[in-house]
């Protein structure tokens, strides 16, 4: 089992949404990332001004460049955001005034600076019009997901059948408390047979009751388990930043802005995610490989 993980924003101190994230703590964070057994990853960066977002981008592309290590860990890069729902409790800790209606000029301009990297991108349906940078994107070879985001059932289906083929951390990106029926997770589960389903399965944002009535609605074949890491993964509890954002970890290693009930990334690892499939969800080792090692790569055309 090699597992990969698609949605990474940092390790071991290393916060890969650093616009000054220098060569030895992404070096360091790649070593911690493969003494914890993961094969691949997609560094993710959240939420920022477009022309931020590129100069991170070209960054890593650079220090990528020059690090065997870093090439054999990263395979790419993951971009959530800034094309998602700035509404409180969708946009979760990205920062909504950096947050925009999507377009193509701000998309190629992303694409470019990652050099052909980009495998990943997290949008809002709602937000992009007529599912044309959705489109886009996917014709670029770049997998594109819905998160942090409320589209009408309407433009969800546009957005499936303009490429969209993923959902980005299930059960997140979305108010503590929803209506009972016609909500985003209802509208995501109602289209499970064309969706891939990612989920962070650290027992905080997403029980594992619940985790296991998903899976046994989506199936292991179309799901996914991701870390969401931050850069707090494996520092232990207290305030740690990530994209010049506070979160406060608590005992349990649970991440939050400090005083939100919303939860900001995780620090949750690939041993801890096996670990948990294993002993909460009683997930054979078969399952668990599709979950971390098959099915994103999969997902990803890997």
């Amino acid at each position: 089992m090699k597992p990969f993980d698609l949605q990474v924003n940092g390790y071991a101190g290393a916060d890969f949404c650093s616009s000054n994230l220098t060569s030895e703590k992404f070096h360091a964070a790649c070593q911690a990332l493969a003494d914890d057994g993961v094969d691949g990853i997609l560094a993710t960066l959240i939420t920022d001004d477009v022309e931020s977002l590129a100069a991170k981008l070209a960054n890593m592309v650079r220090l990528r460049e020059q690090d065997e290590l870093i090439r054999k860990v990263i395979a790419g890069f993951h971009v959530e955001g800034p094309f998602l729902n700035a509404s409180a409790g969708f946009i979760g800790a990205h920062e909504p005034q950096h947050v925009r209606e999507a377009n193509l000029e701000d998309a190629k301009r992303l694409l470019e600076a990652g050099t052909g990297l980009v495998k990943l991108f997290t949008l809002a349906p709602e937000q992009d019009r007529e599912a044309v940078v959705t489109k886009y994107l996917v014709e670029q070879g770049v997998t594109v997901s819905a998160g942090h985001c409320d589209p009408s059932i309407d433009q969800l289906k546009t957005a499936v059948d303009s490429g969209l083929s993923m959902v980005t951390h299930f059960g997140n990106g979305c108010p503590v408390e929803l209506p009972r029926h016609d909500n985003v997770l209802q509208r995501f589960l109602s289209l499970r047979d064309q969706l891939w389903f990612c989920f962070i399965p650290d027992g905080a944002h997403v029980e594992f009751f619940a985790l296991k009535n998903y899976l046994d609605l989506v199936g292991i074949d179309r799901s996914i388990m991701t870390t969401d890491a931050i850069s707090a993964a494996r520092l232990g509890s207290g305030l740690h930043e990530i994209s010049g954002i506070t979160v406060e970890v608590d005992d349990e290693g649970v991440a939050r802005r400090p005083g939100s009930p919303n939860l900001a990334g995780s620090t949750i690892t690939m041993p801890g995610i096996r670990r948990n499939l294993s002993e909460n969800l009683a997930l054979s080792e078969e399952e668990v490989t599709a979950l971390i090692d098959l099915n994103p790569r999969k997902a990803l055309s890997l």
